[in-house]
Parts: C-alpha cells; sequence; structure tokens
C-alpha cells in the first residue's frame, strides 16, 4: 500500500473510532440522568412563581378589571402556579357577556385574561316572583344575560323582544330561537334609517317560525310588518315612503303597515288612540291589529 492510503485508511480508522466514542459518552451521560432522577423522584425544575400580585385585563367590550377580579373570586395568597386556568375560564363565561376568554401566567405573579365580548341587540324583561322584575340583554346569537357596565343610554335605545318564551336549564336562560335573523334587521335599520330605527319600541318573534314575519311596534303606535323572505333595505324603503305618504293626512292615524306581501304595500288607518297600537308590556307580544274602517294600498315605487 502506498504512503498515501495508508493516511487515508488511518483517517478512516479514527473517525470510527471517535463516533463509538461519542456515542458511548452520550449514553453513558444519559444513564447518569436517570439514575439521579430515579433516586430522587420529588425533585422537578423550579418554576419561579410567587403569590398572585397583578391582572393585567385586555377586552373588546365593557367589562373591567373589577368585574373580572370579582368573577375569578382567586383567594388572596394564592400562588400563580397553582391556579386552574380552565376553571377560572369557566366562571368568566358563564356570565354570558363573555364569548371567549383566554388566560395566561406570566411568571412571577401575573394573570394575563384576554375577553372577547357579545354586544346586546335587544332587551327583554323577565319576572323572578311577584313584584320582582328585571332586565336583560340579548345578543345575535341569542345569548340571555345580565349586563354589566353598558350605559344605561346605550339600552335605552335596544328595542324589547315580544313572542319568546324563556326556558331555563340548570338555572340558566336558553338562547332565543332564531335571534340571528332578527338581528339582521335591527342593524339594517340602525345602519340604514335610524330615524326609523329609533321609534322602534318592540319586535314581536310570534310569527317569525312560522309566516316567516317579524312585527315591530313604534312608540308611535303603529304595527309594522316584515317579511325574513324579502330584502330588508327595500321594506325598510317602502316603509319609509309611506310615512311620508301618511303625514298628508294628519286627520287619522297610521295604524299597520304589511311590508310582508310584496310592492303593494297595504296600510291601515283609524281614529283610534296612537298609544293602543303597542304592547301593553315588552314582555308580550305584539297584539293583531283589527282591520281598520279604512284600507288604502301604498305602492311607494
Amino acid at each position: 500500500m502506498s504512503t498515501e492510503g495508508k493516511r487515508r485508511a488511518m483517517l478512516r480508522t479514527l473517525k470510527i473510532v471517535g463516533t463509538v466514542v461519542s456515542v458511548a459518552l452520550l449514553a453513558w451521560g444519559g444513564l447518569e440522568v436517570a439514575e439521579a432522577l430515579r433516586d430522587q423522584p420529588g425533585v422537578a425544575p423550579s418554576v419561579p412563581s410567587a403569590p398572585l400580585s397583578e391582572l393585567v385585563l385586555v377586552t373588546d367590550g365593557v367589562l373591567d378589571r373589577a368585574w373580572v377580579s370579582r368573577t375569578l373570586a382567586v383567594p388572596r395568597g394564592t400562588s400563580l402556579l397553582s391556579l386552574d386556568l380552565f376553571q377560572l375560564r369557566t366562571r368568566l363565561l358563564a356570565s354570558g357577556q363573555v364569548r371567549a376568554a383566554t388566560l395566561t401566567k406570566n411568571f412571577p405573579s401575573t394573570l394575563a385574561v384576554n375577553l372577547n365580548e357579545r354586544t346586546p341587540v335587544a332587551r327583554l324583561q323577565v319576572a323572578d316572583g311577584p313584584d320582582d322584575t328585571r332586565t336583560l340583554l340579548v345578543a345575535r346569537d341569542g345569548t340571555v344575560f345580565e349586563g354589566v357596565n353598558y350605559d344605561p343610554k346605550l339600552v335605552e335605545t335596544l328595542p324589547w323582544l315580544a313572542g319568546i318564551r324563556l326556558t331555563r336549564q340548570g338555572g340558566v336562560f336558553q338562547p332565543v330561537a332564531n335571534m340571528a335573523t332578527v338581528a339582521d334587521l335591527l342593524a339594517k335599520a340602525k345602519l340604514e334609517a335610524e330615524h326609523l330605527y329609533a321609534d322602534w319600541r318592540s319586535v314581536s318573534l310570534e310569527f317569525l317560525a312560522k309566516d316567516h314575519e317579524i312585527k315591530v311596534a313604534t312608540r308611535g303606535g303603529q304595527l309594522i310588518t316584515f317579511s325574513t323572505n324579502e330584502d330588508y333595505f327595500r321594506q325598510l324603503a317602502n316603509l319609509d315612503a309611506i310615512l311620508d305618504a301618511a303625514k298628508a293626512h294628519p286627520e287619522r292615524t297610521l295604524r299597520a303597515i304589511n311590508l310582508a306581501i310584496g310592492s303593494q304595500v297595504p296600510a291601515a288607518f283609524s281614529p283610534a288612540s296612537p298609544a293602543d297600537g303597542a304592547p301593553d308590556s315588552p314582555v308580550r307580544p305584539a297584539p293583531a291589529v283589527p282591520r281598520a274602517p279604512l284600507f288604502t294600498g301604498f305602492n311607494p315605487h
């Protein structure tokens, strides 16, 4: 074998020996670590932790740190490491006002809370006793909740819900069915015709499932019927035109407008008091309006 061949052979041998030695050292180190852990089973890597001392809140709604602290109800002196985040998250979601919550431990002593809140689109009243009534809010997905920290003036602009029956399971109100359909009408009215929306006192879902109709009672005493099968914008435009036309007849009271049967919109007039056209109670279905003596068809187009 030439001198160059012998050199290459020696290098190959040294590489093989080096690889074998490295593997042996790694195996020996692993065995030593395993033996040490076996001798001290209670020893775990130390994590710096201290009693919870700071709560950081990020939310897209109106809830504040005081509400979160009360709801979490973490005992004073509890260490951050011992917190059960799943349990704390469940407490936040139980309110109904919180749609989603993310909790993060930031060691040594900070709990970060990120909330996504529901937005109310309507309100209703429930009676817990003969003299005990309270106002609850309803979100687009039908969730019913108490509503904390909302501006009272904002709540007063929300229409009442009528024609529904609330049910409880485990002490919790179940969501209002078909609420998303109603929320679409309310959102369209508020965005495109706020002057009309501002006069809406209650919205009845009594005929929604069966006839695909939503009935709105106004503060002025009218009962307006919308169809969920027709474009809301077109119906709102027809309504606006009819109300403008009715102003030419101040001697008569506009009682009912049916926007659910096409472009020829029937409207009923009567000399009755405007107050008779609205529900007696926000939580009752909007009353059916009898056919008035005078029945006129408007064509807004």
